[in-house]
């Protein structure tokens, strides 16, 4: 009998982790497509194995019937998870959403109305509370806690579509809506909160008539600051903490074998997501004591992984493709600069000078360049001479960099109290890659920005991640994002 023939696939599991996967049948518990060749590349399913072939790319769908055991399998191809609450953050353009089957009839008569004579619509209370619960609805499956200016859009937005809803008497015609929103979205909140929304019910319990010795209602509000969008999730459906705890533990058990399943450790980290963010942002425990709870995240690819988790976004495509964009024009600005006098610009002439490679002197650069230069942030030594790592507890030491002067290593760091004279490293080999890679572990440690470092890390977040986080740009970022733009 001839031996069944084997099949070599790369099946992506996650953004930035794929795996090899090799077959000689068809799995059952799982929907296969395939790029077939017979119609330029586009998915097929896949019905009988010898459709493939003999390497190929295949998108995996795991059965909703299937109700095998999450945790028991090591075997699996693609893990059944639970996905995030959110996969969306704020939109460029907010789309309305549909109202109740009376509200939309009023409104189309309304806008009808309008259209010939100018005069607006009058809701009845029942009406207009229907519109506001729809709209108040739409905006926290963008975030819980919009901005002024989030809200703003969405009545601005609402009055477009429906022209009828104008205020005469607001000097933009939608102010109130504004105002009926912001105080809809608070009483929308507490609905929430009370029906167990710990992403809102984590920050009541604060000061009342009844307990006068807790805290003011609006200090120490938890809520997505950096454009999160999954700050604080439920556990998911059927799971409770005691069941994500043994997940956690089988983790735990996973990462210290010498050959590690990072199929298993991928499937299991994004069902205990909502387990790490609780304990990370209601406990705000030490590094070194969530680490040893979570010794995945000192996998790069889990890293990635968990910015993802947070913010919906790849963590190194968008870096990458923005900070090439504007690398020509940000050489022209560091040279411009440079040009001038004073110790901040010597120190720009130098590493214009000395580093060779573009993304290394464009990142090494924006730091000086924003007046924002630390020698405590950046470290070098002669690797040579000795071996220093020793000799810097409480920092981050992120990556031994390329060897780029007279055997001179960078190392990168960064201090922080909650390291609590704990050394984490990662061995990153290029400079640019241990960049992305600290901002991404700012994001799945919770960790603040380096005080000294704001405008650097902002420009990235907000000019080369593209996360928005509603906030406006100080003028010297402002600035810098107008002279990058002029020649786009």
């Amino acid at each position: 009998m001839a031996a069944p023939q084997k099949f070599m696939l790369r099946v992506y599991i996650a953004t930035d982790i794929a795996v090899k996967v090799t077959l000689t049948g068809r799995p059952e518990s799982f929907t296969l497509q395939y790029e077939d060749a017979d119609f330029n590349g586009q998915l097929s399913c896949l019905i009988d194995i010898q459709e493939l072939p003999e390497k190929g790319i295949l998108k995996v769908v795991r059965s909703e019937s299937d109700a095998s055991s999450l945790a028991s399998s090591n075997t699996e191809i693609l893990p059944h998870v639970p996905v995030s609450e959110r996969r969306k953050s704020w939109p460029d353009t907010f789309t309305v959403p549909t109202f109740s089957y009376e509200v939309e009839h009023v409104l189309e008569e309304g806008n009808i109305a309008y259209d010939r004579s100018g005069k607006t619509l009058k809701l009845s209370r029942a009406q207009k509370h229907n519109i506001l619960e729809s709209m108040a609805s739409v905006i926290h499956g963008f975030k819980p806690y919009p901005s002024d200016r989030d809200v703003g859009m969405a009545a601005e937005a609402l009055v477009k579509a429906h022209p009828c809803l104008k205020e005469p008497g607001s000097e933009n015609g939608w102010y109130g809506w504004k105002i009926s929103l912001k105080f809809k979205m608070g009483n929308y909140r507490t609905k929430l909160a009370r029906s167990g929304c710990l992403e809102v019910s984590v920050n009541t319990g604060k000061r009342s008539k009844n307990n006068p010795d807790k805290d003011p209602p609006h200090s120490n509000i938890k809520r997505a600051r950096r454009a999160e969008v999954n700050f604080l999730p439920n556990f998911p459906k059927g799971q409770n903490q005691a069941s994500l705890e043994e997940m956690r533990l089988d983790i735990l058990h996973e990462v210290e074998k010498s050959e590690k399943n990072l199929l298993l450790i991928d499937n299991l980290m994004q069902m205990t997501f909502s387990l790490r963010r609780h304990e990370i942002v209601q406990e705000n425990p030490l590094l070194k004591d969530f680490l040893v709870k979570w010794p995945a995240l000192q996998i790069e690819s889990q890293v990635c992984a968990e910015f993802h988790r947070i913010t919906n976004t790849n963590l190194r495509n968008p870096f990458y493709a923005e900070l090439d964009r504007h690398t020509p024009r940000l050489f022209a600005l560091y040279r411009q600069k440079a040009s001038h006098t004073g110790k901040v610009l010597e120190v720009l002439r130098d590493i214009l000078r000395i580093y060779d490679r573009e993304r290394t002197v464009v990142l090494c650069a924006l730091a000086v360049y924003l007046r924002e230069d630390d020698p405590q942030f950046f470290k070098t030594w002669n690797v040579s001479v000795t071996n220093r790592i020793s000799a810097y507890q409480g920092f981050l030491i992120l990556a031994s960099l390329t060897n780029y002067h007279n055997n001179i290593y960078s190392t990168f760091f960064l201090y922080c109290c909650k390291f609590s004279m704990y050394v984490l490293v990662y061995d990153i080999p290029t400079f640019p890659e241990a960049f992305v890679f600290l901002f991404g572990l700012m994001y799945a440690l919770h960790l603040d920005y380096p005080r000294k470092f704001i405008h650097t890390f902002t420009f990235i977040k907000k000019m080369l991640m593209g996360l928005d986080d509603g906030k406006p740009l100080n003028p010297c970022l402002l600035n810098l994002k107008n002279e990058l733009l002029l020649t786009l």
